[in-house]
Formats: structure tokens, C-alpha cells, sequence
């Protein structure tokens, strides 16, 4: 079993910045993908960025150049740095990780930006 804690979601005016970060804990597994995926109100949860196993990313065309998805395996965390937010990047951001034959999300964490 995985377990997945998110934080730094909060409130930003237009054009600043925000850290997220989810940590995964438990034991026996092994990790292969990690990322995350936003969920405006209305709207279906959307890929935002993924953080491969083999190193590689992978973004929304909208948040390319702006956002910057990473992970450190020694911790088993995966962050997202937001630069340039825009009130369109208000949502619901949740965290995914994907182990062997599983894949878990975080509980999500809000993100609002002011115009």
C-alpha cells in the first residue's frame, strides 16, 4: 500500500509562483512514473506534468514553459514548480504515482489564482 501526502497548494495573484510536493511512503514497492493532474470546477481532471522513471517529462501544452515537474527517488517525492500562474490554472492539483500493475493519487490540494 502507498500512501500520498500532498502540500503547498494556496493562494497566488497572476503571474506568481507555487511549490507543490507529494510524498509517497509504505513499504515493498517500487516506483515507475509520478506526476500530476489538475481538475478545474466543471471540467475533467487533466495531465498537467509526468516525471518518468527513465528521467524523461512530460507536459500539457498549456502549462509548457511555465511549469517544471521533478523527483527526487531517494525521497520518493515528486514536485511541481509553477512560475507565470495564470486564473486559468485554478484547479484541484492532485499527484499520481504509478508502481506495477497500481497507480495512486494524492488527495489533491487547491490552487487558486487571483487576476
Amino acid at each position: 500500500q502507498v500512501q500520498l501526502v500532498e502540500s503547498g497548494g494556496g493562494l497566488v495573484q497572476a503571474g506568481g509562483s507555487l511549490r507543490l510536493s507529494c510524498a509517497a511512503s509504505g513499504s515493498g514497492f517500487s516506483i515507475l512514473d509520478m506526476g500530476w493532474y489538475r481538475q478545474a470546477p466543471g471540467k475533467q481532471r487533466e495531465l498537467v506534468a509526468i516525471a518518468a522513471f527513465g528521467g524523461s517529462t512530460n507536459y500539457a501544452d498549456s502549462v509548457k514553459g511555465r511549469f517544471a515537474v521533478s523527483r527526487d527517488n531517494a525521497k520518493n517525492t515528486v514536485y511541481l514548480d509553477m512560475n507565470k500562474l495564470k486564473p486559468e490554472d485554478t484547479a484541484v492539483y492532485y499527484c499520481n504515482v504509478q508502481i506495477p500493475f497500481r497507480s495512486y493519487w494524492g488527495q489533491g490540494t487547491q490552487v487558486t489564482v487571483s487576476s
